[in-house]
Protein backbone atom coordinates (compact mmCIF):
# COMPACT_ATOMS: atom_id res chain seq x y z
CA UNK A 1 0.00 0.00 0.00
CA UNK A 2 1.70 3.74 -0.64
CA UNK A 3 1.96 5.64 2.08
CA UNK A 4 0.88 9.12 2.29
CA UNK A 5 3.66 11.62 1.12
CA UNK A 6 1.91 15.00 0.79
CA UNK A 7 -1.19 16.16 3.55
CA UNK A 8 -3.07 18.91 3.70
CA UNK A 9 -5.72 19.17 6.60
CA UNK A 10 -7.86 21.81 7.20
CA UNK A 11 -6.05 24.91 5.55
CA UNK A 12 -7.80 28.21 5.74
CA UNK A 13 -6.43 31.27 4.13
CA UNK A 14 -8.40 34.20 3.18
CA UNK A 15 -7.81 38.11 1.50
CA UNK A 16 -9.55 40.45 3.16
CA UNK A 17 -13.30 38.83 3.90
CA UNK A 18 -13.23 35.81 1.63
CA UNK A 19 -11.64 32.89 1.73
CA UNK A 20 -10.23 31.94 -0.73
CA UNK A 21 -9.02 28.54 0.91
CA UNK A 22 -11.66 27.40 3.20
CA UNK A 23 -11.02 24.41 5.05
CA UNK A 24 -9.57 22.28 2.42
CA UNK A 25 -7.63 19.00 2.69
CA UNK A 26 -6.50 16.38 0.08
CA UNK A 27 -4.09 13.29 0.16
CA UNK A 28 -1.59 12.71 -2.27
CA UNK A 29 0.48 8.88 -2.48
CA UNK A 30 3.87 8.69 -2.75
CA UNK A 31 4.62 7.48 -6.64
CA UNK A 32 1.28 9.37 -7.74
CA UNK A 33 0.16 11.44 -10.58
CA UNK A 34 -2.61 13.36 -8.87
CA UNK A 35 -4.67 16.38 -10.76
CA UNK A 36 -6.02 19.59 -8.60
CA UNK A 37 -8.47 20.73 -10.78
CA UNK A 38 -11.87 22.86 -10.42
CA UNK A 39 -13.49 26.26 -12.16
CA UNK A 40 -12.42 29.40 -12.17
CA UNK A 41 -12.09 30.77 -8.52
CA UNK A 42 -11.61 27.20 -6.44
CA UNK A 43 -8.96 28.03 -4.75
CA UNK A 44 -6.36 26.14 -6.49
CA UNK A 45 -3.65 28.54 -7.07
CA UNK A 46 -3.98 29.64 -3.47
CA UNK A 47 -3.76 26.25 -2.66
CA UNK A 48 -0.67 25.64 -3.97
CA UNK A 49 0.42 28.80 -2.86
CA UNK A 50 -0.05 27.09 0.89
CA UNK A 51 1.49 23.92 -0.13
CA UNK A 52 4.57 25.57 -1.68
CA UNK A 53 5.67 27.79 0.42
CA UNK A 54 4.67 31.23 -1.13
CA UNK A 55 1.50 32.32 1.78
CA UNK A 56 1.09 30.04 4.94
CA UNK A 57 -2.18 29.20 6.11
CA UNK A 58 -3.99 31.22 8.77
CA UNK A 59 -4.91 27.87 10.09
CA UNK A 60 -4.99 24.09 9.23
CA UNK A 61 -1.50 22.28 8.55
CA UNK A 62 0.83 20.88 5.95
CA UNK A 63 2.45 17.53 6.23
CA UNK A 64 5.10 16.63 3.65
CA UNK A 65 7.04 12.72 4.17
CA UNK A 66 6.17 13.25 7.92
CA UNK A 67 7.09 16.57 8.76
CA UNK A 68 5.05 19.10 9.54
CA UNK A 69 5.94 22.29 6.94
CA UNK A 70 3.32 24.04 7.35
CA UNK A 71 5.43 27.37 8.59
CA UNK A 72 8.56 26.61 5.99
CA UNK A 73 9.42 29.24 3.68
CA UNK A 74 9.80 28.27 -0.43
CA UNK A 75 13.73 28.17 0.22
CA UNK A 76 12.85 25.25 2.83
CA UNK A 77 10.44 23.41 0.76
CA UNK A 78 13.47 22.82 -1.63
CA UNK A 79 15.51 21.40 0.96
CA UNK A 80 13.02 18.94 2.10
CA UNK A 81 12.22 17.76 -1.45
CA UNK A 82 9.11 19.53 -2.62
CA UNK A 83 9.70 21.47 -5.98
CA UNK A 84 6.94 23.94 -7.67
CA UNK A 85 6.74 25.29 -11.29
CA UNK A 86 4.94 28.24 -12.36
CA UNK A 87 1.94 28.65 -14.72
CA UNK A 88 3.76 31.40 -16.43
CA UNK A 89 7.58 29.74 -16.95
CA UNK A 90 10.00 31.46 -14.52
CA UNK A 91 13.44 30.94 -15.77
CA UNK A 92 16.66 33.30 -15.21
CA UNK A 93 16.53 34.81 -18.97
CA UNK A 94 20.19 36.08 -18.91
CA UNK A 95 21.51 33.04 -17.70
CA UNK A 96 22.21 30.38 -20.17
CA UNK A 97 19.74 26.98 -20.07
CA UNK A 98 22.90 25.00 -18.43
CA UNK A 99 23.57 27.79 -16.19
CA UNK A 100 19.50 28.02 -15.21
CA UNK A 101 20.03 23.99 -14.47
CA UNK A 102 23.38 24.49 -12.33
CA UNK A 103 21.26 27.21 -10.00
CA UNK A 104 18.63 25.00 -9.38
CA UNK A 105 21.05 22.12 -7.99
CA UNK A 106 20.71 23.95 -4.74
CA UNK A 107 23.56 23.91 -1.67
CA UNK A 108 27.31 23.66 -2.85
CA UNK A 109 30.53 23.75 -1.27
CA UNK A 110 31.49 26.18 -3.04
CA UNK A 111 29.32 28.51 -2.19
CA UNK A 112 30.56 29.38 1.52
CA UNK A 113 34.08 30.89 1.78
CA UNK A 114 36.03 28.78 4.26
CA UNK A 115 34.93 25.39 2.32
CA UNK A 116 35.70 27.32 -0.72
CA UNK A 117 39.05 28.04 0.40
CA UNK A 118 40.06 25.00 2.12
CA UNK A 119 38.11 22.48 -0.03
CA UNK A 120 39.02 23.54 -3.68
CA UNK A 121 39.57 20.14 -5.08
CA UNK A 122 36.23 19.12 -3.55
CA UNK A 123 33.64 21.53 -4.72
CA UNK A 124 35.72 21.44 -8.10
CA UNK A 125 34.54 17.88 -8.24
CA UNK A 126 31.17 18.47 -6.97
CA UNK A 127 31.11 21.29 -10.09
CA UNK A 128 31.71 18.45 -12.62
CA UNK A 129 29.75 16.20 -11.23
CA UNK A 130 26.93 18.57 -11.24
CA UNK A 131 27.52 19.88 -14.78
CA UNK A 132 27.44 16.31 -15.82
CA UNK A 133 23.95 15.77 -14.42
CA UNK A 134 22.74 18.96 -15.44
CA UNK A 135 24.22 17.78 -19.13
CA UNK A 136 22.08 14.14 -18.74
CA UNK A 137 18.86 15.61 -18.09
CA UNK A 138 19.09 18.27 -20.68
CA UNK A 139 19.83 15.58 -23.12
CA UNK A 140 16.64 13.89 -21.73
CA UNK A 141 14.43 16.59 -22.59
CA UNK A 142 16.24 17.43 -26.09
CA UNK A 143 17.47 20.73 -24.46
CA UNK A 144 20.89 19.73 -25.46
CA UNK A 145 21.15 21.76 -28.63
CA UNK A 146 20.49 24.79 -27.08
CA UNK A 147 22.79 24.12 -23.84
CA UNK A 148 24.37 27.19 -24.41
CA UNK A 149 21.71 29.46 -25.49
CA UNK A 150 20.34 32.53 -23.60
CA UNK A 151 16.79 31.02 -21.92
CA UNK A 152 15.50 34.56 -22.89
CA UNK A 153 15.44 33.36 -26.47
CA UNK A 154 14.25 29.75 -26.00
CA UNK A 155 10.56 29.62 -27.38
CA UNK A 156 7.71 29.13 -25.65
CA UNK A 157 7.95 25.01 -25.64
CA UNK A 158 11.31 24.79 -24.73
CA UNK A 159 10.48 27.08 -21.65
CA UNK A 160 8.40 24.67 -20.25
CA UNK A 161 10.77 22.16 -21.02
CA UNK A 162 13.62 24.12 -19.41
CA UNK A 163 10.98 24.64 -15.87
CA UNK A 164 10.55 21.13 -15.82
CA UNK A 165 14.38 20.19 -16.50
CA UNK A 166 15.31 22.86 -13.88
CA UNK A 167 12.90 20.81 -11.35
CA UNK A 168 14.02 17.67 -12.29
CA UNK A 169 18.02 18.56 -11.64
CA UNK A 170 16.94 19.67 -7.86
CA UNK A 171 15.97 16.18 -7.13
CA UNK A 172 12.64 16.19 -6.16
CA UNK A 173 10.41 14.06 -3.89
CA UNK A 174 7.64 15.86 -5.00
CA UNK A 175 6.92 18.13 -7.99
CA UNK A 176 4.32 20.46 -7.70
CA UNK A 177 3.46 21.72 -11.59
CA UNK A 178 0.92 24.82 -12.01
CA UNK A 179 -0.64 24.56 -15.44
CA UNK A 180 2.04 23.11 -17.01
CA UNK A 181 0.36 22.29 -20.15
CA UNK A 182 -1.05 25.81 -20.91
CA UNK A 183 -0.52 27.38 -23.98
CA UNK A 184 1.51 24.17 -25.26
CA UNK A 185 0.78 22.74 -28.80
CA UNK A 186 -0.37 19.30 -28.77
CA UNK A 187 2.67 17.45 -29.95
CA UNK A 188 4.53 18.71 -26.71
CA UNK A 189 1.68 18.07 -24.46
CA UNK A 190 2.16 14.78 -24.99
CA UNK A 191 6.47 14.82 -25.03
CA UNK A 192 5.52 16.73 -21.62
CA UNK A 193 3.21 13.66 -20.35
CA UNK A 194 5.63 11.13 -21.57
CA UNK A 195 8.61 13.21 -19.33
CA UNK A 196 5.83 13.10 -16.42
CA UNK A 197 5.35 9.60 -16.87
CA UNK A 198 8.95 8.55 -16.97
CA UNK A 199 9.73 11.07 -14.02
CA UNK A 200 6.89 9.23 -11.58
CA UNK A 201 8.71 5.81 -12.69
CA UNK A 202 11.84 6.70 -11.58
CA UNK A 203 10.31 7.73 -8.69
CA UNK A 204 8.99 11.29 -8.62
CA UNK A 205 5.74 12.35 -7.45
CA UNK A 206 3.63 14.83 -8.79
CA UNK A 207 0.80 17.38 -7.75
CA UNK A 208 -0.48 19.25 -10.94
CA UNK A 209 -2.96 22.08 -11.37
CA UNK A 210 -4.48 21.58 -14.97
CA UNK A 211 -7.46 22.39 -17.24
CA UNK A 212 -6.82 19.95 -19.97
CA UNK A 213 -8.92 17.27 -18.60
CA UNK A 214 -8.31 14.94 -21.99
CA UNK A 215 -4.70 14.84 -21.07
CA UNK A 216 -5.05 14.51 -17.14
CA UNK A 217 -7.55 10.97 -17.62
CA UNK A 218 -4.60 10.05 -19.86
CA UNK A 219 -2.22 10.83 -17.60
CA UNK A 220 -3.57 10.62 -13.63
CA UNK A 221 -3.93 8.27 -11.09
CA UNK A 222 -5.92 10.32 -8.98
CA UNK A 223 -7.98 13.45 -9.47
CA UNK A 224 -8.79 16.05 -6.33
CA UNK A 225 -11.84 18.52 -7.43
CA UNK A 226 -11.91 21.99 -5.45
CA UNK A 227 -14.56 24.48 -5.69
CA UNK A 228 -15.80 27.06 -2.95
CA UNK A 229 -11.88 26.97 -1.40
CA UNK A 230 -12.75 23.21 -0.53
CA UNK A 231 -12.28 19.68 -2.10
CA UNK A 232 -15.58 18.19 -2.96
CA UNK A 233 -14.58 15.08 -4.51
CA UNK A 234 -11.46 12.44 -5.79
CA UNK A 235 -11.73 9.90 -7.60
CA UNK A 236 -10.89 9.26 -11.05
CA UNK A 237 -11.83 11.21 -13.78
CA UNK A 238 -14.48 8.85 -15.30
CA UNK A 239 -16.02 8.34 -11.72
CA UNK A 240 -16.33 12.08 -11.00
CA UNK A 241 -18.10 12.48 -14.20
CA UNK A 242 -20.82 11.31 -12.53
CA UNK A 243 -20.41 13.13 -9.47
CA UNK A 244 -23.47 15.32 -8.99
CA UNK A 245 -21.23 17.81 -7.07
CA UNK A 246 -18.72 17.84 -9.17
CA UNK A 247 -21.40 18.24 -12.25
CA UNK A 248 -22.77 21.56 -10.15
CA UNK A 249 -19.26 23.15 -9.17
CA UNK A 250 -18.82 23.23 -13.40
CA UNK A 251 -22.44 23.82 -14.61
CA UNK A 252 -22.26 26.23 -17.16
CA UNK A 253 -18.61 25.27 -17.60
CA UNK A 254 -18.57 22.28 -20.29
CA UNK A 255 -15.84 21.00 -18.56
CA UNK A 256 -16.97 17.33 -17.78
CA UNK A 257 -18.79 17.10 -20.57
Amino acid sequence: MSRVLLEVSDAVYSFGGVRAVDGCSLMINQGSITALVGPNGAGKSTLVSLVGGERQCQSGKVVFDGRDITRFPPHEMSRVGLIRTFQLSRQFSNLTVIENLLVAAGRRKGEHLWPAIIGRKGWRREEEELVARADIILNDFELAGVRNSYANDLSGGQKRLLELARGVMAQPKLLLLDEPLAGVNPSLVNELCDRIRTLRDQGVTFLLVEHNLEAVEQLCDHVVVMALGRTIAAGTLATLRTNDAVVDAYLGAGVVA
